[in-house]
Formats: structure tokens, sequence, C-alpha cells
């Protein structure tokens, strides 16, 4: 099993189908397990899909539209019930504050709950650790509405044939990686004479939203673009009405913001699957790299890390 890896648990928009839940999506990041915008359902889905409640981390609410938030209640009671002990950091848009409160409180049961707030007001970081850095992006949709940035620090890959040759073993190779120099026979080792830049891996979540300037902000570079593809091309004009994307413009977004994989999602009802396959061909037509389209339970790796062509 891959330590970087996406859930799929819910791929409906407004309203559930009997092939798709609500929206739903669980991404695991080694240790971290992060769970984006629960609607209807998606308790029983973790069940389906072997996310247990001490797993999750932090959860991560785009908008208050129900197919976003639906689940909250009851993923919070579970997590409750399940006493895990850890505190979760709960992200959401500062304006619907009200909103968060009453889905937080919105039953009776015994609130054992160690939650951390982190309502988001702006663009900017929101969370950073040794591992990664959570960023929020407004998004433009008829509620205050954010989208979420996970970006793990650049770091370096160690070339065993290069040490071997300027005689560099044992603890000489951490501190090389700590002082990023070496004396080695009187000649100096420099870490880029040994090493290989690696580009941290990056994941972007865009929920519903219109094209702005936020969404390829969010999908610059990202190895991992999860993006709405509410509607087909022929509705265009209907996705702008209600502040949502067509495919071939989530399309677009991966291909002008250089993203490895587009994971489609977020599908209005109206289309079956053999519609859904449509949606991806028309993402198909603007976006030459790797293109799925999600279904429920689905479980799709992060793509591997990528070496910088540079020292």
């Amino acid at each position: 099993m891959s330590n970087r890896e996406l859930v799929v648990l819910g791929t409906a928009s407004q309203a559930p189908t009997r092939t798709r839940n609500h929206n739903g999506y669980f991404l695991r990041w080694d240790d971290e397990g992060l769970l984006f915008d629960p609607g209807e359902g998606t308790q029983r889905q973790m069940l389906f899909g072997r996310v247990t409640a001490s797993q999750i981390t932090r959860i991560c609410v785009t908008h208050f539209h129900g197919d976003h938030c639906l689940g909250l209640p009851g993923v919070l009671q579970r997590i409750s019930l399940d006493r895990v002990p850890h505190a979760v950091d709960v992200c959401y848009p500062a304006q619907s504050r009200e909103v968060f409160a009453r889905l937080r409180h919105a039953a009776l049961f015994r609130d054992v709950l160690n939650l951390r707030e982190s309502p988001v007001g702006g663009d900017g970081v929101i969370v950073e650790t040794s591992s990664f850095r959570l960023e929020a992006r407004a998004l433009s949709h008829s509620v205050p509405t954010f989208g979420y940035r996970l970006a793990e620090p650049d770091g370096r890959r160690m070339l065993p044939a290069e040490l071997a040759a300027r005689g560099i073993t044992g603890p000489d190779i951490s501190r090389l990686q700590r002082e990023g120099r070496l004396t080695v026979d009187g000649s100096t080792v420099t870490l880029d004479q040994v090493s290989e830049r690696r580009r941290g891996q990056r994941f972007a979540f865009i929920m519903d939203t219109r094209l702005c300037d936020g969404a390829f902000a969010l999908a610059d570079q990202a190895d991992m673009l999860v993006c709405e593809s509410t509607f087909a091309e022929t509705e265009a004009a209907l996705a702008s009405d209600y502040g949502h994307l067509t495919a071939r413009q989530a399309g677009q977004i991966a291909a002008e913001s250089g993203a490895r994989l587009l994971v489609l999602t977020h599908f209005s009802q109206r289309y079956d699957s053999q519609g859904s396959q449509r949606l991806a061909g028309e993402a198909a037509t603007v976006f030459g790299g790797d293109i799925v389209l999600a279904s429920d339970l689905d479980r799709i790796p992060v793509p591997p890390r990528t070496l910088t062509t540079s020292r």
C-alpha cells in the first residue's frame, strides 16, 4: 500500500446517485490523514474504503454547501465515539464560522473531541510542518470557498556512485548533508557534487469554482490535481452561472499549471457512466497528461517524486 494515496469516498455533486455518494476524499500522506469535503454518507463510505476515524488528523472543508459538509457531524461524532487521542485540525472558510458551529453541534452526543479550529480568512499558508505546507486560495463560487494545496519541501537524493568515487561513507554522509561541504584528503567536496535536487510532491484540491486565479495557483506544478468537473462543455453557461467548472476547463487548469495527474470528480447527476467518459474525453482535448475519472472507493497513488534536471 502506498504511503501517499487518495481514497475517493464519493464523487457526486449536488445529489447522490445509485452509484455515486456525495463528495468525500481522504488523502493519506505518510503519518497524516487529511479528509476533504465530507458530504452526506462519508462515515459509511469510510468503512468501505478502509479509512478509520483514528487515521484522520486534519479536516479541510472548501465551503458549506450540503454536498461538501453534511457528513461532517457524523464524522466528528465518530471521532469522539472512537476516542481518537490526537488533536484534529479543522480548516474551513472563516466567513462561515456560524455554519461550522451548527454542524459541530448538530446532534447530542458524548463530546470528547479534541478539535483545533483553523478558520481560513484569506490566501496563504494555514499549516506548516516539517514534512509539508498546507495552503489555501480563494475560489470563485456562490458562497465563501477556498481550495487547498499541500506542498512537500524540496529535498535532495544522494548519489552512491559519486559518494564512493570521493571516498565518502558512513557518518560523513550525514555531516555533508548538514554542512553542505566536506574536506576529504585535502579536497573540498560540496553537496551539489554528490546529490541531485528532488522536487517535493504537491497535491491540489479544487472544488466548486469558476475559472479564477486561485484555481491556477493551487494547481501549479501539482503531482496530483483533484478537480471538480461538474458539467460538459455544452453546459458551460450553466456552469458559470452556478459557479462550477466544465471538464474541459478542469483540463485547461491542469494543462496551464503543469500538473502531472488530473483526477476528475464532482459529477452532475445528469451524467451516467457513459456520460462521465465524455467528460474525461473533453478534459483530454486540452490536457495531455494522465487523467483519472474518479469512481467511489478508488484508491489513487500520488505519482512518485521527480528529479530536477540540474544539481
